[in-house]
């Protein structure tokens, strides 16, 4: 009986270590540092396994104690809506000490691990989780240039892997840097449309005009528009060490159309499903862009 209880104990607390880190859309920002990691070792820059465990797992720590930390900060909130209610704070299965404990300790190893590949690494770490908990969430409620802010922490992974490889912050790491800044917004725009009326209830404003209307679904179209510029410029011999060949730049420019096909879509029918739909293409469209970019430089 107490072996099952005890297993049992053991399923809940990962289970809520999961959700308090989220432990999906950690797992997806890794995808992109990784990719980054890929991308930027050369001849100068041997691969090191090493390294690349000491990115994966530092930066889940990072990207879980932005999750933790934002969780405990707004767990009032997140009562309020019915995404977000279950989660372990405000549903009472972890106290808000416990998780801000969490949050710290994978603060602290985090910013080892990625010390220890390198300095800028970790400075770069340091960013993101600073501007994500004290800027982006308190400005959630309150501004929905909150988004643009978000967007900064949420570029940085990409860059990070090649920062990881090289040491060095470049053309090449502040490309892939706009790539990913500009994908932010039609995603995070998608999502705060089919979401709109939970978010209502938090008093979150995520949309640029803080309506459903044809001006935000034009500006899912412009920087869809902008994503697309920003991920051809590796093709034009701009962007030192990081390029693509035309045979890529062809397959990202067909991927961007596809994704600006349901940006229209939106558009034209403003409904939560063509927005949930395009949050969908949006996470396939990012995930795609990073294999080409990988395989075209293996290929080559």
């Amino acid at each position: 009986m107490n072996s099952t209880t005890n297993t049992l104990s053991l399923k809940v607390i990962f289970r809520d270590f999961k959700e308090i880190t989220k432990a999906g859309l950690a797992i997806s920002v890794l995808f992109s540092s990784i990719a980054g990691y890929l991308l930027g070792f050369d001849e100068s820059h041997p691969f090191s396994w090493t390294t690349l465990i000491m990115l994966i797992i530092g930066g889940y720590c990072m990207v879980g104690a932005s999750n933790a930390f934002n969780q405990v900060i707004e767990k009032d909130l997140d009562a309020l809506m019915d995404r977000t209610k279950n989660r372990p704070v405000p549903a009472g299965r972890m106290s808000p000490n416990i998780a801000l404990f969490v949050a710290s300790l994978l603060t602290i190893i985090g910013l080892i691990l990625l010390y220890l590949i390198n300095p800028k690494t970790a400075m770069f770490g340091a960013i993101s989780i600073f501007l994500y908990t004290s800027a982006y969430t308190p400005l959630k409620t309150v501004t929905p240039l909150s988004v643009f802010v978000g967007a900064i922490p949420g570029a940085i992974p990409f860059m990070l892997g090649w920062v990881a490889a090289t040491g060095n912050f470049g053309i090449e790491a502040g490309t892939l840097f706009m790539i990913q800044f500009f994908w932010q917004f039609p995603h995070f725009w998608a999502i705060g449309w089919f979401l709109y009326e939970d978010y209502e209830k938090a008093g979150f404003f995520m949309l640029p005009t803080g309506q459903k209307d044809t001006k935000t679904a034009t500006q899912i179209i412009l920087y869809t528009l902008w994503l697309i510029v920003a991920s051809l410029l590796p093709c034009l011999g701009f962007t030192g060490q990081f390029f693509i060949s035309p045979i890529a730049a062809v397959l990202v420019f067909l991927l961007g159309l596809w994704m600006l096909i349901y940006a229209f879509k939106l558009y034209k029918q403003r409904t939560p499903k063509a927005a949930r739909v395009l949050m969908l293409v949006s996470v396939s469209y990012i995930t795609l862009l990073q294999i080409i970019y990988i395989t075209d430089k293996f290929l080559r």
